[in-house]
């Protein structure tokens, strides 16, 4: 009789694991610390983001599996590949820097929020997403995904009182409700036609289903598909990211748009590729029109937004990461068609780690400029260069990079690999959406940089950022400085990924 105990990698869930154990400790040590030590906790958080993301180091070669069958052992429900790191790599990453402008958050806040309650819930958001593409089975997968979404509720309603936050909370708890509920009768459907919920197995066994159960299992991979389109912010169901990102505090927004979406689309490349190969003629062009659809959406709503209304920069920056996520959606939609569906979702990767250091590096400005103007126009910003040169450097360095001009080099070769993308698979069609949707992105992006250099409205004060910031706006800018200068370090991910 074979054994079943299952043998554990703790090296390969190491880094997942490293970011929960620091965020119980966190929490633990909130309650026997006083006040005016609270400042500590946002520093152990930040060390045990950053040891969790050393921890990817060791695993580098990416052929590490754990949690696997007895009975077949090369059928594991947490696999450390190179899809596996990259994505873990981001979303660590990601959260290290949102921990640094968080610092800053609390300290300004004077204790309205609850520092222990925040870094505890930053902390198990960021074990989820960590966990999630590691998921091999459809199980780990929904538990990964509702451990990363859960706490991020808490954080964007974290203001107490404030009906803003509030409203934000629930909107974003009620369409993240729907997307789980979609997607677990979907996985319900698909398990009682495979008898699996292992992904390599379920692309298997869902090629040879009854034909009595034909309809059961496309409806499952259909509302599979709905629920993670949900997550990714995708149209129709987008309707939530800008009064979201504006009712949370500022770096729960950076967080949302770069760590949350992660997490949406590598759960949504897992179950199209790894789980559903055999579905692409179904899910191959829903997620084409898809992406034209969000990435037209997304860049109409940030082409509207006044400079003058309140919170304008942080609703521009909202519907500009919708109109990202469709350019993220084009390489897995062209998953489909093409020969080389690893090489296409590298695209897709090699974009969201561009994406991820640039949008980062904006929200920590709009965070440093949120300090003197809490309503955060984009008025606000004009003549930002008289009053902090450095500053506004850094951000037209980045609205650069999202719009892929000059000398945002980074910007423009993302952009490239995802027009190539489209182009290889045959989806002519959808690569000129994408370029008429890039020429819209560049009248709001360059309207945005241009203010900066304006002359300011009466006397220019100063901006003066904390350390913590300081350091999240340095780290951003010399990343995007340097892959602008070796752009070959990122879109190298194109060619390396493996499941």
């Amino acid at each position: 009789m074979s054994s079943l105990v299952q043998s554990v990698d703790w090296l390969a869930i190491a880094p997942p694991t490293l970011a929960a154990v620091v965020g119980l400790v966190v929490l633990v040590t909130d309650l026997f610390i006083g006040d005016a030590r609270k400042a500590v906790l946002g520093w152990m958080s930040v060390a045990g983001l950053a040891a969790s993301a050393l921890l990817l180091i060791p695993l580098r070669n990416g052929d590490r599996a754990t949690f696997c069958l007895t009975s077949a052992t090369d059928t594991c429900s947490y696999v450390a590949d190179r899809f596996t790191l990259v994505v873990q790599l981001l979303v660590l990453g990601g959260a290290l820097l949102v921990a640094l402008l968080s610092v800053t958050a609390l300290k300004d806040a004077e204790r309205e929020l609850p520092e222990g309650e925040y870094w505890f819930l930053l902390l198990s958001s960021a074990a989820g997403a960590a966990l999630l593409p590691a998921s091999r089975d459809l199980a780990t997968l929904i538990v990964a995904l509702e451990v990363a979404s859960l706490p991020a509720f808490a954080l964007v309603g974290i203001r107490r009182g404030d009906k803003k936050s509030s409203e934000a909370a629930l909107k974003f708890f009620l369409s993240s409700v729907t997307a789980t509920a979609v997607s677990l009768m979907g996985v319900s459907f698909v398990y009682a036609t495979t008898g699996t919920l292992y992904l390599t197995r379920i692309a298997d066994r869902i090629q040879h289903v009854d034909g009595q159960f034909h309809t059961l299992a496309q409806t499952g991979v259909v509302l599979t598909l709905v629920g993670f389109a949900f997550k990714t912010a995708a149209v129709p169901f987008h309707f939530w990211v800008p009064d979201t990102y504006v009712g949370a505090p500022l770096p729960i927004a950076a967080y949302l748009s770069v760590v949350g979406k992660a997490v949406g689309f590598s759960g949504l490349i897992l179950v199209t590729v790894v789980a559903f190969p055999s579905y692409a003629d179904v899910w191959g062009p829903a997620l084409a029109g898809l992406a034209a659809l969000t990435m037209t959406a997304g860049n109409v709503g940030a082409l509207r937004q006044r400079s003058t209304r309140a919170y304008s920069a942080v609703r521009l920056l909202a519907w500009s990461s919708v109109g990202q996520a469709g350019y993220l959606l084009v390489p897995i939609a062209a998953a489909a068609y093409s020969k080389d569906a690893q090489k296409a979702i590298g695209s897709t990767l090699a974009y969201a780690l561009m994406y991820a250091a640039v949008n980062l590096g904006a929200f920590a400005v709009a965070a440093m400029v949120a300090r003197r103007s809490p309503l955060n126009r984009l008025s606000d910003y004009r003549g930002l260069y008289a009053r902090s040169p450095l500053s506004a450097l850094v951000l037209g360095f980045f609205l650069l990079c999202l719009a892929g001009l000059p000398p945002g080099i980074i910007g423009l070769f993302a952009k490239v690999t995802v027009f190539s993308a489209a182009v290889d698979a045959g989806l002519g069609w959808l690569a000129v959406v994408m370029a008429v949707n890039v020429v819209i992105a560049l009248f709001y992006y360059l309207q945005w940089t241009t203010l900066l250099f304006r002359a300011p409205e009466g006397e220019p004060g100063t901006h003066r950022a904390p350390a913590p910031l300081t350091a999240a706006i340095a780290l951003t800018a010399v990343l995007g400085v340097v892959l602008s200068g070796a752009p070959q370090l990122i879109l190298r991910f194109s060619e390396t990924v493996l499941f």
